[in-house]
C-alpha cells in the first residue's frame, strides 16, 4: 500500500445513509453512496485508513449549541418524518443518530491530527453543519460539525488558533455566528452571491474581540476556476500565512461545481484539487499540516465524488502519491 495515503484517515459510518432514506431530497443518501462507490472503483479505497466515528459526547455539542435545542432535535426524531425549519430540513428516524456520529467523526478527526496519527482527515458525513445555528436548523443542518470541532480544538487541546475555510457555495452563517466575537478561530467563507441563507456580505468582519477575524468572498453567479483561484492565492492564502493557526478546518462543499444543480458557478473538479493544495502548502509550511475537512454541500453525485477525489489527493500528493486511475 502506498505510504502517503495511510496518512489520511476517512472516516465514514453506515448510520449516515439512515439519515432521509427514501426521501426525494437534494441531500440524500446516494451522495455518500457515490463517494464510497467511486473510491473502491478507483482502487483509493483500501488504501486508505477508513475509521467509523463513535458518537459525540452531548457536552460538546453542547458547546455550541443550547441543550434545550440539542434535545428538540431528539425529540423531532421520534416523531419523524418532519421538517424542523419550515423549510427544507427535514428528519427521519435515525437522523439524531446521524448527528451524533458526523459531530463525534470531527471529534475523533482532530484527535487523530493532533495526536499525530494523520497528516490530514477527511469526514465523509451527513448531515451537513455549516448552517446550523446555536438553537435553529437551517439549509439540511442539524449540529455544525466544523464549529464543534473548532470549539473542541481549544477546549481540549488548549489550542490558540483555528482557521475554518468555507468553500461550499453557501455561506457558513452558522459556522460564523459561532465564532464573531472572538479571535480564537478566523472564518473565510468563498461563496456565491446573492445566494442561501443571504448572509456573507464582504463588510461582515467581526464583532468586539473577532473584529477582522471573519473573512467573506461574495462572488457573483458564473465564477469560476479564476475567480476562485484568485481569491485563494490573494486573500485567503496570505490570511492563513498571517495567522499561522494550529488547526485549519476546511468547510468541504463541493457545490460550487459547475454542474451542480443548486447553484450558478463554474468550478472544475481540478480546481478542487489545486484549492487543496494551494491551502495544503500553506499549513505545511507553517505546522507541517493538520487538515481536517468536513463535508458539506454537493448535489451532482458523480461530479461530487470526482472532487472528493480530488481533494483527497491533493491531501496527499505532496508527499508522494500517484492520482487514482
Amino acid at each position: 500500500m502506498p505510504l502517503p495515503w495511510r496518512k489520511l484517515i476517512f472516516y465514514y459510518h453506515p448510520v449516515f445513509l439512515e439519515h432521509l432514506p427514501g426521501l426525494r431530497h437534494p441531500e440524500n443518501p446516494e451522495r455518500l453512496k457515490m463517494i464510497v462507490r467511486h473510491l473502491q472503483e478507483k482502487n483509493i479505497w483500501e488504501q486508505l485508513q477508513v475509521a467509523a466515528p463513535p458518537p459525540a459526547e452531548l457536552k460538546w455539542i453542547e458547546t455550541n449549541h443550547s441543550p434545550s435545542y440539542i434535545r428538540s432535535v431528539e425529540e423531532a426524531c421520534r416523531r419523524a418524518p418532519l421538517i424542523l425549519d419550515g423549510g427544507d430540513t427535514v428528519v427521519t428516524a435515525r437522523s439524531y443518530e446521524a448527528a451524533l456520529h458526523a459531530v463525534g467523526a470531527c471529534l475523533a478527526g482532530v484527535d487523530d491530527l493532533l495526536n499525530n496519527r494523520a497528516s490530514s482527515v477527511f469526514c465523509a458525513l451527513r448531515p451537513p453543519g455549516h448552517h446550523a445555528e446555536h438553537a435553529e436548523a437551517m439549509g439540511f443542518c442539524l449540529f455544525n460539525n466544523s464549529a464543534i470541532a473548532a470549539r473542541y480544538a481549544l477546549d481540549r487541546y488548549s489550542l490558540q488558533r483555528v482557521f475554518i475555510l468555507d468553500w461550499d457555495v453557501h455561506h457558513g452563517n452558522g459556522t460564523q455566528n459561532s465564532f464573531y466575537d472572538s479571535a480564537e478561530v478566523y472564518f473565510c467563507s468563498i461563496h456565491e452571491w446573492p445566494l442561501y441563507p443571504g448572509s456573507g456580505a464582504r463588510d461582515e468582519r467581526g464583532r468586539g474581540l473577532g473584529k477582522g477575524y471573519t473573512l467573506n468572498i461574495p462572488l457573483l453567479a458564473g465564477g469560476g476556476d479564476e475567480e476562485y483561484l484568485e481569491a485563494l492565492r490573494d486573500q485567503i492564502i496570505p490570511e492563513i500565512r498571517h495567522y499561522r493557526p494550529d488547526l485549519l478546518i476546511i468547510s468541504a462543499g463541493f457545490d460550487a461545481h459547475e454542474d451542480d444543480p443548486l447553484a450558478q458557478m463554474q468550478v472544475s473538479t481540478n480546481c478542487y484539487r489545486e484549492m487543496t493544495r494551494l491551502v495544503r502548502q500553506a499549513m505545511r509550511e507553517i505546522n507541517g499540516g493538520k487538515i481536517l475537512s468536513v463535508l458539506e454541500g454537493g448535489y451532482h453525485h458523480h461530479n461530487l465524488a470526482d472532487s472528493v477525489q480530488a481533494h483527497l489527493e491533493a491531501l496527499v500528493e505532496e508527499e508522494g502519491v500517484v492520482h487514482g486511475a
